[in-house]
């Protein structure tokens, strides 16, 4: 059956899966109402489209830190996606590349950035964790230099791990036939087998719960890179951010991976804007699934979004082709909306092109009609 939605690759994933990679992919925190509100919360904002205006020609492309791309779509870092597909992050890179947009590396990701540099060129950013040996994080933020990544997307909502129940459950571990090749030489490519999570005890092994603003500042005396901060929900944070020198924010939720009951990332990502006040650029990871979502993102500020899941998703189900076709549907898709809304550039799509529950809150109860 042809596939027509981004959504339906999900099935098909599930399907296809072991149900320990699925539920991992699938999963949120607890009890799961941050990941279902990521989505939610989309429905909540309406367009306010535009008529008669001539949209015969659509341009789609930007810059992201002074890369230009085909547009405003890109793909948010996944773990071990070698687990959904044989080819993992390899084929992930070819889709990227094919569609002109930027991928970004995970850490734990089941190819080296080595490996995912010698697919071809490609805009490439990788994401961050910072082990308790700082060595360590050096050493892979010069190799990621060396492969010819252009940004460091640093993860800093993960001091621990969220407590992911499908993951307890299935006592989730990378399968034996695979490492997290980045550390391969390091003795951290490996995951133990656990009473709980293989990977939250991995994670409480290596990861640095001291990590703070001050690592934000020493990762710049040890990079040329720009480095983005991923994991930001608040105003605060925002300016601390900025403070610290970073050149961009990516607004999300961990894929509602790590704290339940934080907001959808399109909810919070208003709040983030009006902070950074145009002093960095702002990006949306989490939820999307459709153009329109794209559009309502950008129409709040947003310079771009991420998708994760899909990508893991689509992997699965037909490896690159699927990736490729992900990225296709969303561009025809966000195409689309823009034309219906009156858009033919991205800096023409405004606030105004939208509203939103909290625009203009209704009285609560109409006005008594006068008696007569």
């Amino acid at each position: 059956m042809e596939v027509t939605n981004v959504m339906e690759y999900q099935e098909i994933a599930k399907q296809k899966l072991p149900k320990m990679v699925y539920d991992y992919y699938a999963s949120g925190a607890e009890d799961q109402w941050t990941l279902a509100e990521n989505r939610n919360a989309f429905s909540r904002i309406l367009f306010r489209p535009r008529i008669l205006i001539d949209v015969s020609k659509i341009d789609m492309t930007t810059t992201v830190l002074g890369f230009k791309i085909s547009m405003p779509i890109m793909i948010a870092p996944t773990a071990m996606q070698k687990m959904a597909h044989p080819e993992g992050e390899y084929a992930t890179a070819r889709a990227a590349s094919a569609a002109g947009t930027i991928m970004t590396l995970s850490s734990w990701a089941t190819s080296s950035v080595e490996e995912v540099a010698s697919t071809g060129p490609g805009i490439r950013f990788f994401q961050l964790y910072v082990y308790k040996d700082r060595h360590v994080v050096a050493q892979l933020v010069r190799r990621a230099e060396r492969a010819g990544f252009k940004a460091i997307a640093l993860t800093v909502d993960t001091p621990r791990l969220g407590r992911r129940e499908a993951d307890i459950k299935n006592r989730f571990t990378l399968p034996p036939f695979l490492t997290l090749k980045n550390f391969e030489g390091l003795d951290l490519g490996k995951m133990d087998m656990a009473e709980d999570s293989g990977l939250a005890s991995y994670v409480a092994g290596q990861i640095d719960r001291t990590l703070s603003w001050k690592d934000v500042k020493w990762l710049q005396t040890i990079t040329q890179l720009p480095i983005l901060v991923k994991g930001v929900l608040t105003a605060e944070d925002t300016r601390l951010a900025i403070q610290a020198g970073v050149a961009g924010i990516i607004v999300s939720n961990h894929g509602a991976r790590q704290l339940d009951y934080v907001p959808a990332t399109i909810m919070a990502l208003e709040e983030v804007v009006k902070a950074a006040q145009g002093r960095v650029p702002v990006f949306l990871d989490g939820g999307v699934r459709r153009g329109t979502d794209v559009f309502k993102a950008l129409a709040l500020g947003a310079s771009g979004i991420f998708i994760g899941r899909p990508v893991v998703f689509s992997l699965a189900a037909e490896g690159e082709a699927g990736v490729r076709k992900v990225l296709q549907m969303l561009r025809d898709e966000f195409e689309l909306t823009m034309a219906l809304s009156g858009c033919r550039s991205l800096k023409e799509i405004t606030r105004q092109h939208i509203v939103t529950d909290w625009d203009h809150p209704r009285p609560l109860h109409p006005p008594a009609l006068p008696r007569l």
